[in-house]
């Protein structure tokens, strides 16, 4: 592993902390201000860190407690100031109806180093078309 690949996966776990512990500032810290990010939820796309942070504040506060989020399947590639990401995420808690519950989505997640830094410019969230059950035997949590 490289040196830049290691800064990336750096970020990306400094990412999955921030969302588990719901620090949204700590999280947007990651991001590029001129941010595009692509989502699940209407309007699907959010352009800019003001859009972003929004979307995370309405994620986070769909929860009843903090957010479980498991990487499984990371993989990155890097190359000069650019790098690039894909994952699944187990996302699971307690929402605010009582009901806990997990869903599996997809990631993918673009970063650039710029000064020295490496942030995220660019990410996209997909869900698949049926349900894994995260008991399964062959799932990616084995």
């Amino acid at each position: 592993m490289n040196s830049s690949e290691f800064e990336v996966r750096a970020l990306l776990s400094n990412r999955v902390d921030a969302c588990v512990e719901k620090d949204i500032d700590r999280l947007m810290s990651l991001y590029s201000p001129d941010i595009v990010y692509y989502d699940v939820v209407t309007p699907l796309r959010f352009a800019g860190a003001a859009e972003v942070r929004r979307n995370f504040v309405r994620w986070f506060d769909e929860y009843d407690g903090p957010i479980g989020l498991e990487t499984h399947e990371l993989t990155v590639a890097t190359s000069a100031d650019v790098g690039f990401a894909h994952m699944l995420h187990l996302d699971s808690g307690t929402r605010n109806n009582g009901i806990l519950g997990a869903v599996w989505v997809r990631s993918t997640v673009c970063c650039q180093r710029s000064n020295g830094r490496w942030l995220i410019t660019h990410e996209h969230i997909s869900m698949p078309g049926t349900w894994p059950d995260p008991n399964a035997e062959g799932h990616p949590s084995d």
